[in-house]
């Protein structure tokens, strides 16, 4: 308990950076598998091989979802059981999370594997990207439940206080991730195999550094009995978890549904080529807006062991002070990431490769993906400040409030993904993101005022409480 007494003493400010920043770098770190394989891919196999990996993108993100369910659940735990000196527990939360973790990769990729190309079709396969997303997936299955283990295991640690040992795992894993790219896919010509070769090893790698963590881990000591299912405390880890979970699914939801309508609304922009240009131009933008979710999502998360310890601890003023931090960090990194965006979209795009212009599918690719990027992304700021808005209602205990509002922007762009294309065709696809965004900023706002007025009140009244206490502490 001593160990963590200073998330309640330290200036918030210097805890933020201590735990954001190496949280934010995880994250993105974390991205880098799926973006490093989009780009070497792109320039080495084409772009109907980058529109495959956004078809298994959706199975991932499930797993990653999954994986913070217990994971994010059992950090919270952990945070607020400290907050309020109450460590016991907090082995068996651990253990449950990385039980669960594993057992729910297993059950995921026995649906993957099961359910075959019936699944990639439902997905936004086609006929021309369904043999790329059969080799790729088949391989990124089989690491699923491990991955799942060390996302819950990153997240504990974060947790525990040490953010940069799993920093340093996520960098190691994506080191060997973009070396591992250009080498199976040029040097030993296994072209999008290859790269998903490289990320499993790469994941791996980071698992088992993760491990190695239990070893020093500050707050807990894991035995047999961590494992044993409890079903007090994994019902708690869930509903601290939930909106993590939401938020993932929604990201699916999302991901499935846009991917769906780009095809189809794609094939009537252009009946050639339409769909699978739309779907490879939609695959990266969405890994740009990964990008910018998980900075976003880094800064929250790097926030919610100081978040649950002072508001177990009951130190409102400094959970309002971090809410101040993570909005305005939020708000300005996003900014920037919209700036540089609209200002060089074809950067962006260029890095992925499928833009040399040199024939009629890559000349529709590029004419398509530029306009697409700035709307889809023009708004990104608003739908991260939401998102964040989720989290830290989360880090507080506040599950009922936190897991509606993990979905409400996800829900919007399905909503007005459906809608908008009817009159603008391929376009309303795109335009439903910013719509979505905007909305979901303006229904998430009252919110956080009355929770920011919630705290302000029960900053006044702590005062009196504490008098209170130690009167009848002095009357014994």
């Amino acid at each position: 308990m001593a160990d963590s007494a200073y998330l309640g003493e330290e200036r918030v400010g210097k805890l933020l950076v201590k735990f954001a920043v190496p949280c934010i770098l995880s994250l993105i770190i974390s991205c880098l598998y799926n973006i490093v394989d989009q780009i070497f891919v792109g320039h080495g196999v084409g772009p109907l091989a980058n529109a495959a990996t956004g078809v298994i993108f959706p199975i991932t993100v499930v797993g990653w979802g999954l994986s913070l369910f217990f994971g994010d659940g059992a950090a919270a735990f952990l945070s607020i059981s400290l907050g309020k000196n109450e460590p016991e527990k907090i082995h068996r939360a651990v253990g449950n999370a990385l039980l669960f973790s594993f057992l729910s990769g297993g059950v995921l990729i026995l649906v993957a594997y099961l359910w075959g190309d019936g699944l990639l079709l439902r997905l936004g396969g086609t006929e021309a990207n369904l043999g790329y997303a059969r080799d790729y997936g088949t391989i990124i299955y089989a690491m699923i439940p491990l991955a799942l283990v060390q996302n819950s295991l990153a997240a504990v640690i974060r947790a525990d206080g040490a953010p940069r040992f799993a920093m340093a795992a996520m960098i190691a894993g994506a080191v060997l991730n973009i070396i591992g790219d250009p080498v199976a896919i040029y040097a030993l010509h296994l072209g999008i195999s290859g790269a998903a070769w490289a990320t499993v090893l790469g994941q791996f790698v980071s698992l088992v550094i993760c491990l190695c963590y239990l070893k020093r881990s500050r707050s807990f000591a894991l035995s047999r009995k961590s494992f044993v299912p409890d079903l007090g405390i994994l019902k708690q880890i869930c509903r601290l978890g939930l909106s993590s979970l939401f938020t993932q699914l929604c990201i699916v939801a999302t991901t499935v549904v846009n991917n769906v309508l780009f095809v189809r609304y794609g094939y009537e922009w252009n009946a050639e080529y339409g769909g699978d240009v739309a779907l490879a131009a939609f695959v990266v933008i969405m890994k740009l807006f990964q990008i910018v979710l998980n900075v976003a999502i880094g800064i929250a998360m790097g926030a919610q062991p100081i978040i649950g310890y002072n508001y177990g601890a009951k130190k409102y003023d400094r959970v309002k002070k971090l809410l101040v931090l993570v909005l305005l960090w939020t708000g300005g990194l996003c900014l920037l990431c919209t700036v540089l965006f609209e200002a060089a979209p074809g950067l962006f795009i260029a890095m992925f490769g499928g833009a040399n212009g040199g024939g009629a599918f890559e000349s529709l690719y590029l004419e398509f993906a530029i306009p697409c990027l700035r709307i889809y992304l023009m708004f990104v700021a608003l739908g991260c400040l939401q998102k964040v808005s989720a989290i830290f209602l989360q880090s507080m205990g506040l599950s009922r409030l936190a897991a509606p509002l993990s979905f409400l922007r996800d829900l919007l762009v399905i909503l007005f993904a459906f809608l908008m294309p009817l009159s603008l065709g391929v376009m309303g696809v795109v335009w439903a993101a910013p719509a979505a965004d905007a909305a979901a900023l303006l229904i998430t706002a009252p919110v956080m005022v009355g929770i920011w007025r919630k705290l302000t009140r029960l900053q006044r009244s702590q005062p009196e409480a504490d008098a209170a206490a130690t009167s009848a502490t002095g009357n014994a």
